[in-house]
């Protein structure tokens, strides 16, 4: 502190002084903002993860017992894809024998009768010969029961020739499951997020021992009939001139040690509705053992137009190529500045909410309008908002310090300010990329019921179910009786026609 009897009388000198005490007084300026920006990040970090605390912790013995069984349903369905597509002439491998389906179980009979009338070879008359019964569990919802499959056989009264209808189609060859019930545990397992292991105990519970090695085998076998359906689906997604990404980590046990590594799933969305098309909603899924910016840009590869996703950098080569065009999502830079006020709510993040609130409700009053029609209202309407909210955003920072939270919000926005608007340029773009977030929400669920992946072959299977749930689901189809009808038709069906089992091209031949 100055004290002015002990103030020297040269000028020079008091100069000197009082250059000194503005210097220190900078300096604890600075140190205080510093330590400022650092107790409101803590804040921030510690509300976040108040929110984030999810239920009770569970028991590290229970979790170990859940990775083993989610590691041996991978593994088998894993082993059930090998050998569907082995050659013929190579032996299969050994399986269990196959217990008898419980005497109590309802039976519905269904008699195949020969397509003809007369013996094929002399037009002699047909006697009964006896039959063959084969045994087929289904599933039907609330219940199991068996489908006998009766197939008479009619002999010849003038020759020895014999007839018989052909043996019923399945999904899986000489396999037991009816496709309903191949339906049923995919979707449960996939859409109601229930391991292998847990559907074993429930269906004990019907009197029906299913052990978790078969319905692994069984999901394995469904996987391998359905890749070309995928693959499908894959290109109906890309196909789109308007894409929404996004990706989501997925832990994966790494082998050998039993602990688990991160990899990811990535979803692109197409679904055009909101800005009036027609064209059918489609998600697909694709799965990578890390983050690095090359899947994308693989799944990509063929894409030209619009890519709406967050500012992951792996992006950036693809947005360079020039053949896509970023779309940012203001949802992402809504979320930065509603963390703040949810952790302590200020007049600046007050106003940024209310601010960027208008353009949300711009969007709402003309969602499912055509382009044209969003294109004149957004011109209108949001872009003048659009241009005072970025003189705001550079007026509020230079207050700011550059390490505070506050500060960091605005310059996520700015820095993606470009790609930010240019929705209001283009009536097909959305102003956020929530189609994307919407189709991860069930991945997260599953997450904390699987934990993890038992392998990348598990994530694999994992990723192209999601996508054809997914789907469905987009097209307001009940993805169990999607599935029914497709398990049930698609082993039979040309596989240059498989397009015709995407859920809108099947959807009137459903059952209820």
């Amino acid at each position: 502190m100055l004290d002015a009897a002990h103030l020297p009388d040269d000028i020079a000198a008091l100069k000197a002084m009082l250059l000194a005490s503005e210097a220190r007084v900078a300096h604890l300026s600075a140190e205080l903002s510093t330590r400022t920006a650092e107790i409101e990040h803590l804040k921030l970090v510690l509300a976040k993860l108040r929110r984030m605390q999810f239920g009770r912790r569970s028991e590290k013995l229970d979790q170990q017992i859940e990775q083993l069984e989610l590691k041996l349903e991978d593994l088998e369905a894993e082993a059930a894809v090998a050998e569907a597509q082995a050659p013929v002439d190579v032996a299969p491998r050994k399986k269990a024998e196959r217990k008898l389906l419980p005497a109590d179980l309802p039976r519905e009979e269904r008699i195949l009768h020969p397509a003809v009338d007369a013996c094929p070879d002399c037009n002699g008359k047909l006697a009964p010969l006896g039959e063959d019964v084969s045994e087929q569990l289904e599933f039907v919802p609330a219940s199991f029961r068996v489908i006998r499959h009766v197939r008479p056989k009619l002999a010849c009264t003038c020759c020895d020739r014999i007839v018989q209808a052909q043996a019923a189609s399945r999904p899986i060859e000489r396999g037991l499951p009816g496709p309903g019930l191949l339906a049923h545990v995919l979707v449960s397992k996939y859409a109601d997020h229930v391991p292998l292991y847990r559907q074993s105990v429930i269906y004990a519970r019907e009197g029906v021992e299913l052990e978790r090695s078969l319905l692994a085998s069984w999901v394995g076998a469904a996987s391998a009939l359905l890749r070309p359906l995928t693959e499908a689906l894959r290109r109906h997604v890309f196909s789109a001139t308007k894409l929404h990404a996004d990706d989501t980590p997925l832990p994966v046990l790494a082998p050998g040690n039993g602990k688990t590594r991160t990899a990811r799933l990535w979803t692109y969305v197409r679904d055009d509705r909101a800005s009036g098309a027609n064209e059918p909603p489609a998600v697909w899924f694709a799965y990578s053992p890390d983050r690095k910016g090359e899947h994308p840009r693989a799944h990509l590869a063929g894409f030209t137009g619009v890519l709406q996703a967050d500012a992951y950098a792996g992006f950036n080569a693809i947005y360079e190529s020039g053949r896509v065009v970023e779309a940012a999502c203001w949802a992402h830079a809504r979320r930065k500045f509603y963390d703040l006020h949810a952790a302590r709510p200020s007049p600046l993040t007050t106003e940024a909410l209310r601010r960027i609130g208008e353009l949300y409700a711009i969007e709402e009053a003309i969602r499912g309008k055509p382009p044209d029609v969003r294109l004149a209202e957004r011109r209108a309407r949001a872009r003048p908002l659009l241009d005072d909210l970025e003189r705001w955003l550079q007026a509020t920072l230079a207050t700011l310090s550059r390490k505070s939270d506050t500060a960091a919000a605005i310059l996520y926005a700015l820095k993606l300010w470009p790609a930010l608007t240019r929705y209001a340029d283009d009536g097909r773009i959305e102003i956020d990329n929530s189609a994307a977030e919407r189709a991860l929400r069930g991945v997260a669920l599953g997450r904390r019921n699987f934990l993890f992946a038992g392998a990348d072959s598990g994530g694999e299977r994992a990723a192209a179910m999601y996508g054809l749930i997914g789907t469905a689901r987009l097209n307001g189809i009940d993805p169990e009786a999607w599935l029914r009808h497709v398990l049930t038709h698609i082993a039979d069906h040309p596989v240059n026609r498989v397009d015709d089992f995407l859920p809108w091209n099947c959807a009137a031949n459903l059952a209820g």
